[in-house]
């Protein structure tokens, strides 16, 4: 058995679920992880001098408990399948060449060290300041964002969290994410479809 650890990363709205969700349709033995399910509680997130609440940081989420269900994936991609109500699908190859993939999708998933490092493919996501603010102003969140959030800590946030993943990481494949997301989701499932091609072909 081989498995391969693919990041999906960008900034917020910019499409990370809607590709790790298609990615995760297309490869067999895949599942996700999202860094969202692992906010901590409201009542605990620190709020700024402007009263925004600090929710675009590390410090928000609970990254050890997701590195640890990271870390369960790896130890038995089947038994976490199982264990997701999920059948693992056996084909005809021998049990040393298949390929469990594991799907990581998140806006700070390469700047949490620990976690960054066991990806084996990282892909980023990012959107025009305009397009990413119009994004935002239609969803609803729980709780919902106060005026002046986008650009008063959003924002400002996002550039801070970018500057400090490249400072950092290295091999991140940016993608457009103004793309049709047919032709986003064609160029990493064709990239990991490699992989998982190459990973097979390892004695």
């Amino acid at each position: 058995m081989k498995t391969l650890v693919v990041g999906v990363g960008g900034m917020t709205n910019g499409g990370k679920s809607t590709l790790s969700t298609s990615l995760h349709q297309q490869i067999p033995n895949s599942c996700i992880i999202a860094q969202d399910l692992y906010f901590k509680d409201d009542s605990v997130i620190p709020v700024d001098s402007n009263g925004f609440k600090q929710y675009d940081m590390l410090d928000a989420l609970h990254m050890d408990t997701m590195m640890r269900e990271v870390d369960s994936w790896r130890r038995d991609p089947e038994s976490f399948l199982r264990k997701k109500g999920v059948t693992p699908e056996h084909t005809a190859l021998t049990v040393d060449m298949e390929v469990f993939v594991l799907v990581v999708e998140g806006f700070l998933i390469f700047n949490y060290r620990p976690l960054n490092e066991v990806f084996d493919k990282r892909y980023y996501i990012e959107i025009p300041y305009d397009v990413c603010k119009r994004r935002r102003s239609f969803r609803v969140y729980t709780p919902p964002d106060p005026p002046g959030y986008f650009d008063g800590h959003v924002w400002p946030m996002y550039l801070k969290n970018r500057q400090e993943m490249e400072s950092m990481v290295s091999g991140i494949v940016f993608l457009d994410g103004l793309k049709l997301k047919e032709e986003l989701l064609a160029i990493v499932y064709n990239d990991v479809c490699e992989e998982i091609e190459r990973l097979r072909e390892q004695d």
